[in-house]
């Protein structure tokens, strides 16, 4: 694709340069994209086996292997699940189904952490506060906080940033044992 959309960019840069009108060439570049996309549609077929997405898989990463986990990955998390390849630092190529949903972000404390062992922050059915706002004042959720504490409930912070005064005041009640919290 790369290849193409330089090529595209540099003939069309030679055909303005002799005077071409380079509303004409975008207008041809739309058609014929327009052309070929319909032409993909018409010979695509929809890939929907198991055995179907294995043999796509391994033609796209060049390993059976490889296109065998991924085809198992797609029957595990389904059509609409997301899948994560990454790079291993041994040599075993292997699959990890992980349930729930991942943050690319981690604890903003290691005083939240459940498991030590493992560094982890383990919640069961925690109430979950998500706010695209940065909490640095611990008043503003004071009456959550009382209520969790009332519930006897854990609770799962999703936020811009916890800063201030706020952060360190929920590890303070964390390690008293006064509620559970993790913030990330």
């Amino acid at each position: 694709a790369t290849v193409l959309t330089q090529a595209i960019v540099r003939e069309g840069m030679k055909n303005v340069t002799a005077g071409a009108n380079p509303v004409g060439i975008r207008r041809g570049i739309e058609t014929a994209t327009k052309a070929a996309v319909d032409e993909l549609h018409k010979i695509s077929h929809k890939v929907s086996t198991k055995d179907e997405i294995a043999q796509v898989a391994s033609v796209s990463s060049a390993s059976t292997e490889v296109g065998n986990l991924i085809a198992d990955a797609m029957e595990k998390v389904g059509h609409d699940g997301v899948i994560t390849i990454e790079e291993s630092k041994g040599i075993d190529t292997e699959l990890s189904v992980v349930e729930g949903m991942q943050f690319d972000r981690g604890y903003l404390s290691q005083y939240m952490v459940t498991d030590n062992d493992k560094m982890e922050a383990d919640l069961d059915n925690p109430y979950i506060l998500i706010t695209d706002k940065k909490i640095s004042n611990i008043q503003d959720i004071l009456p959550l906080l009382q209520e969790i504490v009332q519930q006897g409930k854990s609770l799962l912070i999703i936020a811009d940033d916890v800063e201030g005064e706020a952060l360190p005041t929920l590890v303070l009640n964390k390690i008293r044992g006064t509620f559970n919290v993790v913030a990330v």
